[in-house]
């Protein structure tokens, strides 16, 4: 049962976070070929960098290619199919908030089963959930979703913090999954919605006494 929630997850997510890249693409007017690189490394790249970082070598797409088919495969539909929502970077965002917080669980699930500490594994989560949109956003030439004012990090974090809570408590696997998955989902939809954000720094006048003329 475990094994089955965590493919699905694992799926969806991917699918997701693949979409996000393709839907990038269009918003550069780029070729078939800018959305399957923009696509494919949204959908893998968090969990290449995880699976690096953690030496589950070779990284989970090399041992199973049916993870970059797919990527692929979205990639190219989405070329042909992106004109359709009247709003891509809303679905962009919505897209994206949906691969963040399955890959949240899934990146701390799989740090956990690896043997790291809960830490480590909120870390990993955090990391899975967050990298491939980074490069994403940087090949696209946007500055990264992880940088805007709603919150985006902090939700992968509650949400791999909850899994591992979960975990290390006890609990089944599968309340941890859906619970961090849920709790992650819905802090950056409220974020996105409401237009949460965290405390910014104010500067101020003395801060900038160092680069004054003496």
């Amino acid at each position: 049962m475990l094994e089955t929630v965590t493919a699905i997850l694992d799926w969806v997510g991917i699918a997701a976070f693949a979409a996000t890249g393709a839907l990038m693409a269009s918003r550069k007017q780029m070729d078939i070929f800018g959305f399957i690189l923009l696509g494919t490394v949204t959908g893998i790249g968090g969990g290449t960098l995880r699976d690096t970082l953690l030496g589950t070598l070779p990284v989970f797409w090399i041992t199973d290619p049916a993870y970059l088919v797919a990527c692929v495969v979205i990639s190219a539909t989405l070329f042909f199919l992106a004109h359709i929502p009247q709003s891509r970077y809303t679905l962009l965002l919505w897209a994206d908030a949906l691969g963040m917080a399955l890959f949240a669980v899934i990146g701390a699930e799989k740090a956990l089963l690896s043997g790291t500490a809960p830490v480590v594994a909120i870390a990993m989560g955090v990391i899975t959930a967050t990298f491939g949109g980074i490069v994403r956003d940087i090949l696209g030439g946007e500055s990264p979703i992880v940088l805007s004012r709603e919150i985006y990090v902090t939700a992968a974090l509650a949400g791999a913090s909850v899994f591992v809570v979960f975990s290390v408590s006890g609990l089944p696997r599968e309340v941890g999954l859906v619970g961090g998955f849920v709790v992650a989902a819905a802090i950056r939809f409220a974020a996105l919605r409401w237009k949460w954000s965290l405390p910014r720094y104010r500067a101020r006048s003395e801060d900038w006494r160092g680069d004054r003329e003496p």
